[in-house]
């Protein structure tokens, strides 16, 4: 890790000893891994993987309620006034089916959805906090299937890495923690999720442009209806992959005030015109009671992509296909 990277994390973190910390537990006192943390004003954050979060009135002046949510349980609201260090949330009734208890017998072959990528800077989505991506995957098949692993489309490097001495510039170094959430088709809009497993993948400066994730222990099997497949932007991570409790918005001074403007994290997500229906949704987790909405220009606004005619982001899956014996 270069000194620059090591200073910024050593004054987050000389910042954040100062706030709240607060952990996340279920019933069993078990932590909520990953909950969401709203402010109820767009803006929000998420905890850690051992359910903690900072929470600081010196940060976040204006906010008096935090409205916190997490897959598998009721949703909770709670005053910052006398932040409590542990809260605890109640499992929700499970909605999951399981639909196999144990691997088909048979044999099966593997189908793969190539992954799109590219090196446009200008043709990728800059990822932030607030939004999540989901991509539509439909069953063309009666056979049974399972989701044996993705391929995730990325661009590490800025828009003027081309323009320096590749030999002698070194690349800026990054930890980004994304989560994978896998959602059932309800309407054509994602719905209930198919698991409650915590889907977790750290993208850095080294990455591969098309990172492998293999998710083949959590038994993901492709609904007669299809499913979608979501990325979801958690922040920065120390060295050892911890979250870091980065600020996750800027505050810009305007004519009109001070307009808080979400923070964007690398890597980018390239995506793509070469699809041609129309299979990739969004929506701002924080904002709209987190509604999702087809990506295209009759719901989204000045988006520089949509003008572009880019309409998906172009993740890849390998399939395990199943025969029976």
């Amino acid at each position: 890790m270069n000194n620059l990277l090591y200073v910024s994390i050593l004054c987050c973190f000389s910042f954040f000893a100062k706030a709240q910390n607060t952990t996340i537990v279920s019933e069993n006192q078990e932590p909520v891994s990953y909950a969401t943390i709203s402010f109820g004003n767009g803006n929000g954050l998420f905890a850690d993987d051992a359910g903690q979060f900072f929470f600081t009135k010196a940060l976040y002046k204006d906010i008096d309620s935090l409205y916190i949510s997490a897959i598998g349980f009721n949703n909770l609201k709670i005053a910052t006034q006398n932040l409590p260090s542990r809260i605890e949330m109640k499992t929700s009734i499970n909605k999951l089916q399981e639909v196999f208890l144990s691997k088909p017998r048979g044999k099966f072959k593997i189908e793969k959805i190539k992954p799109t990528v590219h090196e446009d800077y200008y043709k990728c989505w800059l990822p932030t906090i607030e939004s999540e991506i989901a991509v539509y995957f439909p069953n063309n098949s009666t056979k049974t299937q399972r989701i044996s692993s993705l391929q995730i489309p990325i661009k590490v490097e800025a828009k003027d890495w081309d323009k320096r001495k590749r030999k002698t510039a070194k690349k800026r170094p990054f930890s980004t923690l994304f989560k994978v959430n896998f959602y059932k088709n309800k309407n054509g809009l994602p719905g209930d999720v198919l698991t409650y497993d915590n889907v977790v993948f750290i993208a850095n400066e080294k990455s591969e442009k098309i990172i492998e994730l293999d998710v083949t222990a959590h038994d993901i099997y492709v609904p007669k209806n299809g499913l979608f497949v979501s990325l979801q932007v958690l922040g920065y991570t120390d060295e050892k992959g911890k979250l870091l409790p980065n600020k996750k918005y800027q505050e810009i001074k305007t004519k009109r005030g001070i307009v808080k403007v979400s923070t964007t994290f690398r890597p980018l997500l390239p995506f793509t015109n070469e699809i041609l229906e129309k299979r990739t949704y969004v929506k701002r987790i924080f904002l709209d009671k987190g509604q999702w909405v087809l990506f295209d220009k009759k719901n989204i606004e000045k988006s520089n992509l949509l003008l572009a005619g880019l309409n998906n982001y172009g993740l890849g899956l390998n399939i395990e296909v199943y025969k029976e014996d």
